[in-house]
């Protein structure tokens, strides 16, 4: 069973639970079951908690050589599955190391038996190589979709793929839900005191998103009175920015760049500069994803960013953990509320696609209190 840890960094969570209905009843999880990999226990923790019920028992380790070790201890022959896995790095190992034990998790309760295996997975690892960029490059979303397939998966739930097009990759007797985090970050930010609130993406790519986020912050209070602008790169190699240029106006204004995820961290701290150059009055930054692999943690402490905000789909280096500086600039969104409402939902054979708007009237389970 895993254990929560004693990190200092706090998960928050909106004051109003704008996508989530409340705990499920025994009856409605009476034909499921609810595992959890070794990559990211404390997410999968809070989903249950909010979810009302313990997650099953599963034995995960490795031999001696380093190889995974799975055994089930609970019972899932006829049970519909449930595996919460991010595929990412973590103190339990590396990319490859979550990968292949949720692969194993998967071949495992298809061999023992199991009506069905859902695999949520809120970060997809692999997922930035989505297409050939030159002659001798894999296309490694497609033969990670591939992979999951082959060990029988009947369902992929994720959160923000890098590029939607990553559901194609997987047949048809797979269905992928690629959910937003977007309207989650949107109702946290319409829960402060913004001045003239500009929506901005870091790239051309993102602007689809920027206006959804946009969308979504004045259905929350901001309506008529939020901004969209877009910053346009020009890159002189695969990592290097050559310039930024500015489209829309942010003097004055409170500007939220908006991306899917920050990697070093590089391109989300230029263009914060290059809107604080341009007059902006404060500058935040939401990232559902939080790779954040070095020199992120120095490059956003040096930056200019009045907070970043990201989720809790990876866990949080441990160089963020242990600098007062950014534990004061970065905020964790706890996605357990939005994860938990989508399990509730497709175990009781429901729609994932009218979340919004639902409020518990229960208050949060305990360590799930809003530091707001």
């Amino acid at each position: 069973m895993p254990k929560r840890s004693s990190s200092s960094m706090q998960r928050v969570v909106t004051k109003r639970w704008h996508y989530y209905s409340g705990k499920s009843s025994v009856a409605e999880l009476r034909k499921s079951k609810v595992f959890a990999g070794s990559a990211n226990p404390e997410l999968a923790l809070e989903i249950s908690e909010y979810l009302g019920t313990e997650l099953n028992q599963i034995k995960l380790g490795k031999f001696k050589d380093g190889e995974r070790s799975i055994e089930l201890i609970d019972q899932v022959e006829g049970m519909n599955c449930f595996i919460i896995q991010s595929v990412c790095r973590s103190t339990a190992g590396s990319v490859n190391d979550s990968l292949v034990e949720l692969l194993l998790m998967i071949s495992t309760m298809k061999r023992a038996g199991a009506l069905s295996v859902t695999a949520i997975i809120p970060y997809f690892g692999y997922a930035r190589q989505d297409r050939k960029t030159s002659a001798g490059v894999p296309i490694s979303a497609a033969d990670v979709a591939h992979l999951y397939s082959s060990v029988g998966i009947n369902r992929v739930l994720c959160i923000d793929l890098h590029c939607g097009q990553i559901q194609g990759f997987f047949p048809p007797t797979v269905t992928v839900d690629n959910l937003s985090a977007g309207p989650v970050g949107a109702a946290f930010f319409a829960e402060k005191e913004l001045k003239h609130p500009v929506v901005v993406s870091p790239d051309a790519g993102g602007v689809t998103r920027a206006k959804e986020f946009r969308s979504t912050l004045e259905s929350m209070g901001y309506a008529g009175c939020t901004g969209l602008a877009m910053i346009i790169k020009q890159r002189s190699g695969a990592s290097a920015i050559e310039r930024m240029d500015l489209v829309g106006d942010v003097k004055g204004c409170d500007c939220i760049l908006v991306d899917d995820m920050t990697d070093t961290s590089g391109t989300l701290t230029e263009a914060a500069k290059k809107l604080s150059e341009n007059g902006a009055l404060r500058v935040f930054a939401y990232c559902t994803h939080g790779v954040l692999s070095p020199p992120a943690a120095q490059r956003i402490k040096n930056s200019v960013l009045e907070e970043l905000v990201i989720t809790n789909t990876i866990p949080l280096p441990t160089e963020f953990q242990s600098d007062e500086t950014l534990l004061d600039k970065v905020t964790i969104l706890s996605l357990a509320p939005l994860l938990a409402e989508s399990v509730r939902r497709l175990a009781t054979s429901q729609s994932l696609h009218h979340r919004s708007g639902v409020v518990a009237a229960s208050p949060p389970p305990a360590g799930g209190t809003a530091k707001l």
